[in-house]
């Protein structure tokens, strides 16, 4: 295992970003030097500005400028990860091109979510395989994660509304009977992962899924309801909306279909699509659990995500 990484991050000021410039830095063995490429106008941001006085190199990038320009930053660069938002996924095209001629040994595109079959179920999820493949096309050498549904979007509300700061999409619709399991990670564990997995030989071309742990949308409830010693008022779905007009909203319920009723992210779905288990890869990784969090939630010492606007997925 090399001592010192290099790695650029695109999108490092975003939720999913944060994370992972986190987790890099906190890392003790390897090491990484990371390179936060951003918009010329976010070259001041808070987060970029805390990112600088904690050793991150913030440089300013025009991911739709001219391709040589990224090669010369990516000059040197070990491993370059993706954490863009959808309304910028294409600009992964011009970066895996310059990573390729810039000779990057990992390209880490944006996926970061539930496990899915490639076509046919979720759109975001169709649009996340355009860029796997166009970087299979240019022969770049890839490792595509993803990390199940967040703690942070598993919060429902309760009637004290005590849960209310803490989310913006509150988790009280259950799909089918809310018996399916589903892969949950913390948020702030996905850098954790992030940090093991691209610096592993094993996971070179490889699909990897990292997750905390696998639980029902029933058992999320009963576990708030234990917790909070409140009644969770639950709302079925049977099935996803097609409303075209509300892409996110479209996204949401494709997503709580995928997981909440066909099942897709399970370890097992995510064994039989070919990924690597990071669980299994690193026993030793212990994340947090979703009782600590909903602990967290309840003593109004929780962070709500999406605080701010940001461009990542």
């Amino acid at each position: 295992m090399t001592d010192i990484l290099k790695v650029a991050i695109a999108g490092g000021s975003g939720e999913t970003g944060t994370s992972i410039v986190n987790g890099l830095l906190e890392s003790s063995r390897p090491k990484f030097e990371i390179v936060a490429l951003t918009r010329p106008s976010s070259l001041q941001k808070p987060r970029n500005l805390a990112f600088q006085e904690r050793g991150v190199k913030i440089v300013a990038a025009d991911l739709s400028g001219p391709e040589e320009e990224l090669v010369k930053l990516l000059s040197g660069i070990d491993v370059v990860i993706s954490a863009l938002d959808p309304s910028a996924f294409a600009a992964q095209i011009p970066l895996a091109n310059a990573a390729k001629s810039a000779g990057v040994s990992r390209f880490v595109p944006c996926s970061f979510a539930t496990v899915a079959p490639p076509k046919g179920v979720m759109q975001l999820r169709e649009m996340k395989e355009d860029i796997m493949n166009y970087i299979k096309k240019i022969y770049l050498p890839y490792t595509m994660i993803d990390v199940g549904w967040w703690f942070q979007l598993s919060i429902p509300t309760i009637p004290s509304g005590r849960t209310s700061y803490a989310t913006i999409m509150p988790a009280n619709m259950v799909a089918g009977d809310g018996t399916t399991p589903s892969g949950l990670t913390d948020v702030r564990d996905v850098g954790r992962w992030v940090a093991r997995i691209i610096a592993d030989p094993r996971t070179l071309n490889k699909l990897v899924f990292a997750f905390d742990e696998v639980l029902s949308q029933n058992q999320v409830h009963e576990l708030l309801e234990k917790l909070s010693g409140e009644e969770v008022e639950r709302q079925y779905a049977i099935k996803a909306s097609d409303n075209p007009r509300d892409r996110y909203k479209l996204w949401n319920m494709q997503y709580l279909h995928s997981r909440g009723i066909r099942g897709d992210n399970t370890p097992e779905y995510a064994k039989y699509l070919g990924y690597l288990s990071a669980r299994e890869l690193y026993p030793d990784m212990k994340g947090n659990t979703l009782k600590q969090w909903f602990q967290e939630v309840l003593s109004n010492k929780a962070t709500r995500v999406y605080m701010q606007k940001s461009t990542e997925a």
